[in-house]
């Protein structure tokens, strides 16, 4: 079960992954949990580059053949990235979705604290 939710993450309770990419970056993306809730993804719908978020703002969806689902915002700061890869194979996120399926990089704001977030332990204990 580790690897499911793997322990060098944070997550959030609406079933998103933070990766800390050092420099004040850090790589957003939906969990295991998520991507099997949903079932098999046929589009993702990204933030724009530049675009400044508030933690808890959409800036995305997911789409799936059973539903469409927000991407929300898990901290503060500015879209620096976007997994491009993603428009032609959505299915990246099921496949991998703490890899190649990875959604969005972010900068933090300066008020801006991953350890708010739930640590593995957390996550597990709320999806179980």
């Amino acid at each position: 079960m580790a690897e499911t939710y793997p322990d060098d993450l944070r997550y959030t309770s609406d079933h998103e992954w933070v990766k800390d990419t050092g420099g004040g970056t850090v790589r957003v993306g939906i969990t295991q949990y998520a991507q099997e809730a949903l079932g098999d993804v046929v589009y993702v719908s990204l933030p724009e580059v530049g675009e400044t978020v508030d933690a808890g703002d959409g800036c995305g969806e997911v789409e799936s053949t059973k539903s469409v689902s927000d991407l929300y915002a898990p901290l503060p700061g500015t879209i620096t990235a976007v997994n491009d890869a993603l428009d032609a194979s959505p299915e990246l996120v099921n496949s991998d979705p703490y890899g190649q399926g990875w959604m969005y990089e972010l900068e933090l704001a300066e008020d801006a604290d991953t350890s708010t977030l739930l640590d593995a332990a957390a996550y597990r204990a709320e999806t179980d």
